[in-house]
Protein backbone atom coordinates (compact mmCIF):
# COMPACT_ATOMS: atom_id res chain seq x y z
CA UNK A 1 0.00 0.00 0.00
CA UNK A 2 1.43 3.38 -1.04
CA UNK A 3 1.19 6.21 1.46
CA UNK A 4 1.40 9.87 0.59
CA UNK A 5 4.02 11.82 2.51
CA UNK A 6 2.66 13.55 5.60
CA UNK A 7 4.58 16.75 4.75
CA UNK A 8 3.93 18.01 1.19
CA UNK A 9 7.02 18.52 -0.94
CA UNK A 10 6.46 22.27 -1.28
CA UNK A 11 6.59 22.52 2.55
CA UNK A 12 9.49 20.11 2.99
CA UNK A 13 11.58 22.14 0.54
CA UNK A 14 10.48 25.53 1.85
CA UNK A 15 13.19 27.87 3.15
CA UNK A 16 11.62 29.82 6.03
CA UNK A 17 11.92 33.56 6.51
CA UNK A 18 15.27 34.40 8.07
CA UNK A 19 15.06 37.42 10.40
CA UNK A 20 17.94 39.58 11.55
CA UNK A 21 19.89 38.16 14.46
CA UNK A 22 18.56 39.13 17.92
CA UNK A 23 20.74 41.10 20.31
CA UNK A 24 20.70 38.41 23.03
CA UNK A 25 22.03 35.78 20.61
CA UNK A 26 24.95 37.99 19.54
CA UNK A 27 25.73 38.83 23.16
CA UNK A 28 25.96 35.12 24.03
CA UNK A 29 28.00 34.15 20.98
CA UNK A 30 30.61 36.90 21.26
CA UNK A 31 30.59 37.48 25.00
CA UNK A 32 29.45 41.10 24.56
CA UNK A 33 27.34 43.25 26.83
CA UNK A 34 26.83 46.28 24.58
CA UNK A 35 25.27 45.33 21.25
CA UNK A 36 23.30 47.53 18.85
CA UNK A 37 20.97 46.23 16.17
CA UNK A 38 20.91 47.96 12.78
CA UNK A 39 19.54 44.98 10.88
CA UNK A 40 15.75 44.91 10.95
CA UNK A 41 14.59 48.45 10.10
CA UNK A 42 13.06 48.94 13.53
CA UNK A 43 12.32 52.39 14.95
CA UNK A 44 15.39 53.22 17.11
CA UNK A 45 13.35 55.81 19.01
CA UNK A 46 10.85 53.25 20.21
CA UNK A 47 7.07 53.59 20.25
CA UNK A 48 5.03 56.67 20.92
CA UNK A 49 4.69 57.41 24.66
CA UNK A 50 0.95 57.63 24.03
CA UNK A 51 1.01 54.15 22.50
CA UNK A 52 2.83 52.79 25.54
CA UNK A 53 0.29 54.39 27.86
CA UNK A 54 -2.59 52.91 25.88
CA UNK A 55 -0.94 49.49 25.85
CA UNK A 56 -0.51 49.52 29.63
CA UNK A 57 -4.16 50.47 30.13
CA UNK A 58 -5.27 47.67 27.78
CA UNK A 59 -3.44 45.04 29.85
CA UNK A 60 -6.32 45.09 32.33
CA UNK A 61 -8.56 43.65 29.60
CA UNK A 62 -6.37 40.83 28.31
CA UNK A 63 -8.56 38.19 29.96
CA UNK A 64 -11.24 39.12 27.42
CA UNK A 65 -11.23 38.37 23.71
CA UNK A 66 -10.65 41.41 21.48
CA UNK A 67 -13.42 42.98 19.42
CA UNK A 68 -13.59 40.62 16.46
CA UNK A 69 -14.29 43.54 14.12
CA UNK A 70 -11.47 45.78 15.49
CA UNK A 71 -14.05 48.51 15.14
CA UNK A 72 -12.28 51.38 16.92
CA UNK A 73 -9.06 51.06 14.93
CA UNK A 74 -10.80 50.48 11.62
CA UNK A 75 -13.02 53.51 12.20
CA UNK A 76 -9.91 55.58 12.94
CA UNK A 77 -8.47 54.40 9.63
CA UNK A 78 -11.64 55.38 7.80
CA UNK A 79 -11.32 58.91 9.18
CA UNK A 80 -7.62 59.09 8.38
CA UNK A 81 -7.96 57.94 4.77
CA UNK A 82 -11.51 59.10 4.05
CA UNK A 83 -12.80 55.66 3.19
CA UNK A 84 -15.72 53.59 4.47
CA UNK A 85 -15.51 50.95 7.17
CA UNK A 86 -15.73 48.15 4.62
CA UNK A 87 -12.53 49.38 2.93
CA UNK A 88 -10.38 48.50 5.95
CA UNK A 89 -8.84 45.41 7.51
CA UNK A 90 -6.31 44.99 10.33
CA UNK A 91 -4.10 42.06 11.17
CA UNK A 92 -0.93 40.77 12.79
CA UNK A 93 1.38 43.10 10.89
CA UNK A 94 0.97 43.83 7.20
CA UNK A 95 2.46 40.38 6.64
CA UNK A 96 -0.45 38.84 8.52
CA UNK A 97 -2.81 40.44 6.02
CA UNK A 98 -0.51 39.35 3.20
CA UNK A 99 -0.87 35.77 4.41
CA UNK A 100 -4.64 36.16 4.31
CA UNK A 101 -4.47 37.47 0.75
CA UNK A 102 -2.47 34.44 -0.33
CA UNK A 103 -4.94 32.04 1.33
CA UNK A 104 -7.97 33.86 -0.02
CA UNK A 105 -7.15 34.56 -3.64
CA UNK A 106 -4.56 32.00 -4.76
CA UNK A 107 -5.23 28.37 -5.63
CA UNK A 108 -4.38 25.71 -8.16
CA UNK A 109 -2.08 26.91 -10.92
CA UNK A 110 -2.36 30.62 -10.06
CA UNK A 111 0.93 32.54 -10.07
CA UNK A 112 2.39 35.49 -8.19
CA UNK A 113 4.49 37.94 -10.18
CA UNK A 114 7.01 40.19 -8.47
CA UNK A 115 10.56 41.46 -8.69
CA UNK A 116 13.76 39.77 -7.72
CA UNK A 117 15.45 41.46 -4.76
CA UNK A 118 12.25 42.36 -2.94
CA UNK A 119 10.68 41.42 0.38
CA UNK A 120 10.98 37.67 0.75
CA UNK A 121 7.89 37.32 2.96
CA UNK A 122 5.62 37.14 -0.09
CA UNK A 123 7.75 34.38 -1.58
CA UNK A 124 7.65 32.28 1.59
CA UNK A 125 3.89 32.71 1.94
CA UNK A 126 3.14 31.80 -1.68
CA UNK A 127 5.46 28.80 -1.72
CA UNK A 128 3.92 27.56 1.53
CA UNK A 129 0.64 27.29 -0.40
CA UNK A 130 2.30 25.54 -3.32
CA UNK A 131 1.86 28.65 -5.49
CA UNK A 132 4.41 29.44 -8.17
CA UNK A 133 6.35 32.72 -7.94
CA UNK A 134 7.76 34.38 -11.06
CA UNK A 135 10.26 37.21 -10.73
CA UNK A 136 11.65 39.89 -13.01
CA UNK A 137 15.25 41.08 -12.48
CA UNK A 138 15.93 44.40 -10.78
CA UNK A 139 16.95 47.36 -12.90
CA UNK A 140 19.28 49.86 -11.21
CA UNK A 141 18.40 48.17 -7.91
CA UNK A 142 14.71 48.98 -8.39
CA UNK A 143 11.54 47.49 -9.83
CA UNK A 144 11.50 47.20 -13.61
CA UNK A 145 7.77 47.81 -14.07
CA UNK A 146 8.01 47.73 -17.86
CA UNK A 147 9.51 44.24 -17.77
CA UNK A 148 6.96 43.18 -15.17
CA UNK A 149 4.11 44.29 -17.41
CA UNK A 150 5.60 42.21 -20.22
CA UNK A 151 5.78 39.22 -17.85
CA UNK A 152 2.07 39.17 -16.97
CA UNK A 153 0.72 35.84 -18.17
CA UNK A 154 -2.57 33.93 -18.25
CA UNK A 155 -1.89 32.43 -14.80
CA UNK A 156 -0.87 35.69 -13.12
CA UNK A 157 -3.30 36.28 -10.25
CA UNK A 158 -1.40 38.60 -7.90
CA UNK A 159 1.33 41.15 -8.53
CA UNK A 160 3.36 42.15 -5.50
CA UNK A 161 4.91 45.64 -5.45
CA UNK A 162 6.87 47.11 -2.54
CA UNK A 163 7.32 50.86 -2.71
CA UNK A 164 9.77 51.85 -1.29
CA UNK A 165 11.32 48.47 -1.88
CA UNK A 166 12.82 46.39 0.90
CA UNK A 167 15.77 45.72 0.93
CA UNK A 168 17.03 48.10 -1.78
CA UNK A 169 15.29 51.30 -0.59
CA UNK A 170 14.44 52.29 -4.17
CA UNK A 171 11.24 53.89 -5.39
CA UNK A 172 9.17 53.76 -8.56
CA UNK A 173 7.36 56.93 -9.57
CA UNK A 174 3.74 57.81 -10.17
CA UNK A 175 4.29 57.99 -13.93
CA UNK A 176 5.93 54.55 -13.95
CA UNK A 177 3.12 53.07 -11.89
CA UNK A 178 0.39 54.57 -14.06
CA UNK A 179 1.97 53.22 -17.25
CA UNK A 180 2.28 49.83 -15.57
CA UNK A 181 -1.28 49.80 -14.22
CA UNK A 182 -2.71 50.51 -17.66
CA UNK A 183 -1.31 47.12 -18.76
CA UNK A 184 -2.60 45.08 -15.81
CA UNK A 185 -5.78 43.08 -16.50
CA UNK A 186 -8.73 43.92 -14.24
CA UNK A 187 -8.84 40.38 -12.81
CA UNK A 188 -5.23 40.58 -11.53
CA UNK A 189 -4.81 41.81 -7.95
CA UNK A 190 -1.99 44.28 -7.20
CA UNK A 191 -0.67 44.01 -3.66
CA UNK A 192 0.94 47.39 -2.97
CA UNK A 193 3.18 47.04 0.08
CA UNK A 194 3.84 50.52 1.50
CA UNK A 195 5.45 49.54 4.81
CA UNK A 196 7.92 52.44 4.52
CA UNK A 197 5.68 55.10 2.96
CA UNK A 198 5.96 57.43 5.98
CA UNK A 199 9.65 57.95 5.24
CA UNK A 200 9.04 59.26 1.72
CA UNK A 201 9.01 63.08 1.72
CA UNK A 202 5.80 64.64 0.34
CA UNK A 203 6.15 64.60 -3.42
CA UNK A 204 4.00 64.74 -6.51
CA UNK A 205 6.03 61.90 -7.99
CA UNK A 206 5.33 59.28 -5.28
CA UNK A 207 2.45 56.97 -6.26
CA UNK A 208 0.70 56.82 -2.89
CA UNK A 209 -1.81 54.06 -3.58
CA UNK A 210 -4.50 55.98 -1.70
CA UNK A 211 -4.57 58.46 -4.57
CA UNK A 212 -5.99 55.81 -6.89
CA UNK A 213 -8.57 53.63 -5.10
CA UNK A 214 -8.52 51.06 -7.89
CA UNK A 215 -10.79 48.03 -7.44
CA UNK A 216 -7.93 45.58 -7.99
CA UNK A 217 -5.34 47.23 -5.72
CA UNK A 218 -4.94 46.49 -2.01
CA UNK A 219 -2.66 48.71 0.08
CA UNK A 220 -0.67 47.15 2.91
CA UNK A 221 0.76 49.32 5.69
CA UNK A 222 2.20 48.63 9.11
CA UNK A 223 2.71 50.03 12.59
CA UNK A 224 6.02 48.14 12.85
CA UNK A 225 8.35 50.68 11.26
CA UNK A 226 7.67 54.40 11.63
CA UNK A 227 5.30 53.84 14.56
CA UNK A 228 7.73 51.59 16.44
CA UNK A 229 5.32 48.74 17.27
CA UNK A 230 7.20 45.86 15.62
CA UNK A 231 6.96 43.69 18.74
CA UNK A 232 3.17 43.95 18.88
CA UNK A 233 2.58 42.76 15.29
CA UNK A 234 -0.13 44.99 13.88
CA UNK A 235 -0.75 46.36 10.40
CA UNK A 236 -3.63 47.29 8.14
CA UNK A 237 -4.95 47.03 4.62
CA UNK A 238 -7.06 49.38 2.50
CA UNK A 239 -9.01 48.19 -0.53
CA UNK A 240 -12.39 47.96 -2.22
CA UNK A 241 -15.08 46.20 -0.20
CA UNK A 242 -15.13 43.44 -2.82
CA UNK A 243 -11.58 42.54 -1.72
CA UNK A 244 -11.93 43.17 2.02
CA UNK A 245 -15.11 41.10 2.44
CA UNK A 246 -13.55 37.74 1.45
CA UNK A 247 -10.39 38.55 3.42
CA UNK A 248 -12.47 39.04 6.58
CA UNK A 249 -13.90 35.54 6.09
CA UNK A 250 -10.41 34.01 6.10
CA UNK A 251 -8.53 36.04 8.72
CA UNK A 252 -8.15 34.72 12.25
CA UNK A 253 -11.21 35.95 14.19
CA UNK A 254 -9.42 37.68 17.10
CA UNK A 255 -6.41 39.07 15.25
CA UNK A 256 -4.82 41.45 16.23
CA UNK A 257 -4.88 41.37 20.04
CA UNK A 258 -6.22 43.89 22.52
CA UNK A 259 -2.89 45.44 23.53
CA UNK A 260 -1.65 45.78 19.96
CA UNK A 261 -4.90 47.40 18.84
CA UNK A 262 -4.91 49.91 21.69
CA UNK A 263 -1.28 50.88 21.04
CA UNK A 264 -1.87 51.24 17.31
CA UNK A 265 -4.91 53.43 17.83
CA UNK A 266 -2.89 55.78 20.05
CA UNK A 267 0.11 55.74 17.70
CA UNK A 268 -2.10 56.68 14.77
CA UNK A 269 -3.10 59.87 16.57
CA UNK A 270 0.40 60.83 17.78
CA UNK A 271 1.60 62.94 14.87
CA UNK A 272 4.38 64.52 16.97
CA UNK A 273 6.13 61.18 17.53
CA UNK A 274 5.76 60.26 13.88
CA UNK A 275 7.18 63.62 12.78
CA UNK A 276 10.14 63.16 15.14
CA UNK A 277 10.81 59.69 13.77
CA UNK A 278 10.69 60.80 10.14
CA UNK A 279 12.86 63.87 10.75
CA UNK A 280 15.50 61.90 12.63
CA UNK A 281 15.55 59.29 9.90
CA UNK A 282 16.19 61.92 7.23
CA UNK A 283 19.01 63.37 9.33
CA UNK A 284 20.47 59.89 9.84
CA UNK A 285 20.45 59.15 6.12
CA UNK A 286 22.12 62.50 5.49
CA UNK A 287 24.98 61.39 7.76
CA UNK A 288 25.24 57.72 6.82
CA UNK A 289 25.27 57.95 3.02
CA UNK A 290 28.24 60.41 2.79
CA UNK A 291 30.15 58.36 5.37
CA UNK A 292 29.76 55.18 3.31
CA UNK A 293 30.77 56.97 0.12
CA UNK A 294 33.83 58.48 1.80
CA UNK A 295 34.93 54.93 2.58
CA UNK A 296 34.84 54.05 -1.12
CA UNK A 297 31.48 52.27 -1.01
CA UNK A 298 28.51 52.88 -3.33
CA UNK A 299 25.35 52.78 -1.18
CA UNK A 300 22.04 52.75 -3.02
CA UNK A 301 20.14 56.04 -2.45
CA UNK A 302 17.33 55.18 -0.04
CA UNK A 303 13.75 56.35 0.46
CA UNK A 304 13.24 54.26 3.60
CA UNK A 305 14.84 53.89 7.04
CA UNK A 306 17.77 51.78 5.88
CA UNK A 307 20.56 51.77 3.30
CA UNK A 308 21.62 48.90 1.07
CA UNK A 309 25.34 48.67 0.34
CA UNK A 310 26.74 46.48 -2.48
CA UNK A 311 30.13 44.99 -1.54
CA UNK A 312 31.04 43.27 -4.82
CA UNK A 313 31.03 39.67 -3.63
CA UNK A 314 29.12 37.52 -1.18
CA UNK A 315 32.35 36.92 0.73
CA UNK A 316 32.93 40.64 1.29
CA UNK A 317 29.31 41.22 2.31
CA UNK A 318 29.33 38.41 4.84
CA UNK A 319 32.82 39.44 5.96
CA UNK A 320 31.70 42.98 6.76
CA UNK A 321 28.65 41.69 8.64
CA UNK A 322 30.86 39.33 10.66
CA UNK A 323 33.49 42.00 11.37
CA UNK A 324 30.81 44.35 12.70
CA UNK A 325 29.23 41.56 14.76
CA UNK A 326 32.51 41.11 16.59
CA UNK A 327 32.28 44.81 17.43
CA UNK A 328 28.75 44.47 18.74
CA UNK A 329 26.97 45.91 15.69
CA UNK A 330 24.34 43.82 13.88
CA UNK A 331 23.65 44.58 10.20
CA UNK A 332 21.86 42.39 7.64
CA UNK A 333 23.63 40.40 4.92
CA UNK A 334 21.15 39.92 2.09
CA UNK A 335 21.77 36.41 0.78
CA UNK A 336 18.26 35.39 1.81
CA UNK A 337 16.87 38.18 -0.39
CA UNK A 338 18.79 36.94 -3.42
CA UNK A 339 21.35 39.74 -3.08
CA UNK A 340 24.31 37.91 -1.51
CA UNK A 341 26.87 40.61 -2.39
CA UNK A 342 24.94 43.26 -0.43
CA UNK A 343 24.25 44.27 3.15
CA UNK A 344 21.46 46.39 4.59
CA UNK A 345 22.04 48.87 7.41
CA UNK A 346 19.13 50.36 9.33
CA UNK A 347 19.26 54.01 10.37
CA UNK A 348 19.80 54.13 14.14
CA UNK A 349 19.98 56.89 16.71
CA UNK A 350 22.77 59.48 16.36
CA UNK A 351 24.77 57.60 19.00
CA UNK A 352 24.32 54.30 17.20
CA UNK A 353 25.40 55.85 13.91
CA UNK A 354 28.44 57.35 15.62
CA UNK A 355 29.44 53.90 16.79
CA UNK A 356 28.84 52.33 13.36
CA UNK A 357 30.78 55.01 11.51
CA UNK A 358 33.69 54.68 13.95
CA UNK A 359 33.79 50.91 13.47
CA UNK A 360 33.45 50.80 9.69
CA UNK A 361 37.02 51.73 8.65
CA UNK A 362 38.62 48.96 10.70
CA UNK A 363 35.89 46.47 9.79
CA UNK A 364 36.38 47.18 6.09
CA UNK A 365 40.13 46.94 6.57
CA UNK A 366 39.70 43.33 7.63
CA UNK A 367 38.28 42.56 4.18
CA UNK A 368 41.40 43.65 2.28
Amino acid sequence: MTHRALVPEHIASLVPYQPGRPIAEVQREFGLTDVIKLASNENPWGPSPKALEAARAALAQVHLYPDVASRDLREALTRRYRVVFGNTIVGAGSEGIMAGIVRTFLHGDDEVLTSAGTFIGIMVLAKAQGIRIRTVPLRNWGYDLEAMAEAIGPRTKIIYLANPNNPTGTLFTRAEFERFYARVPAHVLIMQDEAYHEFVPPSETYPDSQLYRYDNVITLRTFSKAHGLAGLRIGYGLAAESLIEPLLKVKLPFEPGTVATAAALAALEDSDHLDLTVRNNAEGLARLLPCLMALGLEPVPSHANFVMVPLGTAERAQGLADALLRRGIIIRPLGAFGLPACVRISVGTPAELDRLMSALPDALGELA
